[in-house]
């Protein structure tokens, strides 16, 4: 039975990411790229420096509308993105698509920028109060009132469905639990169910607070786990330093010559390559997924595109630091020829050059996955919120507790099962959101514009 399961999720993955889907994805970066003057080069300046201010504390937004500073919510976005999508998805990717795989994921994530900027100023442009007071966001709010009529209702919908899919089965929490499960048993033979057992448990801890809980541990959880994690990494990268230029070239020969990947075969590795790569930086970094913005929406801040900016350095963060950090361990180190996949490559690969690199990932991956998995509660949660009310909260909890624990214990050949379910989930998600993305498309740059029109902007 679970072979069989394997062979459907496998041919429902390859659909959900085919041309089409790739095609939408990245015409999608494209048009709000231009639509908003590439503001993710031309302004990441600003960017930068905004996200600066809110980490040192001097973010003024006491007397804002939302429940999170502007720094919070990115860093609450930031945990649910910085997952073992860093760490698994990007050795998942080298093993499938080749060393090519990661140059598709940079492209991916410079017009993921402008789709996460889109998508963070929509979020606060739209949001409204729900009947607890707290901030409700997201894409399933800006498609409806932003498109409205029928058509942005069901696309609404069809969104908040996919929200809810996606994080009980697998991206929220199953994907994230079965990566750190496997990092602990391969690194200090921890069994599976116990590891389960352990991040269960903690996670309950900080989701049954609610977003202001999740906000205030993401803002110190973070910053932490990133430092420990590029920390190694650039270790590592140094060591093999006189190395980089050919790693560099072997990426970008391989993103367009058929060089046969571990686990593709040669006629297939280009479009594998392409394939791998953009689906895993989706995966990673979630632009287009409509994921962050029902965290960036909760901002205490009144510009909108002030916080799409704050938005931009979340995939900068997540894809171009970490995530090509990762990639570039594994082809400096050699290690992507060793047959391994998933964390077990990754592991390898820090092992290789560091005594205790191995212990570096398995705890990078169980912050990595520990952060995901609480953002993701928020998010699922907030996906059945607009379809149900306030009723389905606790009962969403448990049922999301529970089936983390269930993602931890399954393992070896159905680890694949988990990866493409995660995949096609992404892929449902993206859809109507991208729709939303493109009709409102106008209307970001109208924001855009407006807020760069202002000669105060650059003073704040």
């Amino acid at each position: 039975m679970l072979q069989k399961l394997v062979e459907l999720t496998n041919a429902g993955n390859a659909y959900a990411w085919g041309t089409w889907m790739l095609a939408l994805l990245l015409g999608t970066g494209i048009l709000l790229t231009i639509r908003t003057k590439f503001v993710q080069i031309k302004r990441f300046p600003l960017a930068f420096r905004l996200m600066l201010r809110g980490a040192m504390g001097k973010d003024r937004f006491e007397k804002e509308t939302g429940d999170l500073s502007p720094f919070q919510a990115l860093t609450t976005a930031l945990a649910a993105t910085v997952g073992n999508g860093n760490i698994a998805g990007v050795a998942t990717a080298i093993y499938w698509g080749g060393p090519g795989a990661p140059f598709w994921m940079f492209l991916a994530a410079i017009l993921g920028m402008a789709t996460k900027y889109a998508e963070a100023t929509l979020g606060v442009k739209f949001r409204r109060k729900a009947e607890d007071g707290t901030i409700a966001s997201g894409p399933m709010y800006y498609i409806e009132q932003g498109i409205g009529g029928s058509f942005g209702k069901t696309l609404a919908i069809t969104f908040a469905v996919a929200g809810a899919i996606a994080s009980l089965f697998s991206t929220g929490n199953m994907m994230q639990s079965n990566s750190v499960a496997l990092a602990f048993n391969t690194q200090f033979k921890i069994p599976f169910w116990l590891t389960g057992v352990v991040m269960t448990f903690l996670a309950g801890l900080v989701v049954i607070g609610g977003i202001k809980r999740i906000g205030t541990v993401a803002e110190r959880l973070v910053p932490t786990m990133v430092l420990l994690y590029i920390g190694g990494g650039l270790f590592i990268i140094l060591v093999h330093f006189t190395a980089i230029p050919q790693a560099i070239w072997l990426i970008i020969k391989s993103a367009f010559t058929a060089k046969a990947a571990m686990g593709g075969f040669i006629g297939a590795t280009v479009r594998q390559a392409i394939r791998r790569g953009v689906s895993r930086g989706l995966l990673s970094n979630e632009a287009g997924l409509g994921s962050a913005p029902i965290a960036h929406g909760t901002a205490k801040t009144h510009d909108p595109a002030r916080q799409g900016l704050i938005g931009i350095m979340e995939v900068f963060i997540d894809t171009i630091v970490v995530c090509m950090m990762t990639a570039l361990v594994i082809i400096l180190t050699g290690r992507w020829t060793s047959g391994l996949d998933s964390t077990a490559l990754t592991i390898s690969a820090f092992n290789s050059t560091i005594p205790f690199g191995g212990v570096i990932v398995a705890l990078s991956s169980a912050l990595f996955g520990f952060s995901t998995v609480i953002g993701w509660c928020y998010y699922g949660e907030q996906c059945l919120e607009y379809l149900f009310g306030l009723k389905i909260t606790k009962p969403y909890r448990m049922v999301y507790l529970f089936l983390t624990f269930i993602g931890a214990i399954l393992q070896k050949e159905n680890l694949i099962i988990v990866w493409n379910v995660g995949d096609m989930a992404n892929a449902l998600m993206s859809v109507p959101n991208l729709i939303g993305l493109i009709l409102l498309s106008g209307v970001v740059g109208k924001v855009t514009k407006d807020y760069f029109t202002k000669e105060r902007t650059f003073i704040q």
